[in-house]
């Protein structure tokens, strides 16, 4: 196995990615749903930008995502009917059992994937990954 970076981490995620799709299919969600039921789980009621921003997404796909998870009944959206940007979306309790099977999943994943890690290795890798991503979203912010 190639041993840098980047291909260590895709094969991580495309390997996280694969553990993870059946439960997807079983709890009725598709690729991203998770993130914004998870967003609206502990934010409470938002609007569609804000899911955008925070998860760096185009709010377009945002909408689209929002628009299947509306049909399947996993959240609400009310508000300014012309506008769906600046509607409210809210979680279902639909929405919440299936987040909450959801992690569930994840965290059968993550004990397999991290299985031999000691408590403080998890922690040193949970670290490494944060400061990861901190250094890259700096450097596209143009931050040193």
């Amino acid at each position: 196995m190639e041993k840098t970076f980047h291909m260590l981490l895709y094969r991580a995620f495309h390997a996280q990615r694969g553990a993870l799709r059946p439960c997807l299919s079983e709890v009725g969600l598709g690729t991203g749903q998770p993130k914004l039921l998870g967003y609206l789980s502990r934010n409470g009621p938002s609007c569609q930008r804000q899911l955008a921003d925070y998860f760096e997404i185009d709010p377009a796909a945002v909408c689209r995502m929002l628009d299947s998870l509306q049909k399947g009944g996993f959240v609400t959206r009310c508000g300014d009917g012309q506008d769906k940007r600046r509607g409210r979306v809210e979680i279902t309790p639909a929405g919440q059992a299936a987040y909450d099977a959801w992690e569930s999943c994840c965290r059968g994943m993550e004990e397999r994937m991290l299985e031999g890690f000691t408590p403080e290795e998890r922690e040193r890798f949970a670290d490494y990954l944060g400061r990861a991503y901190r250094n890259l979203k700096a450097e596209k912010e143009g931050q040193p």
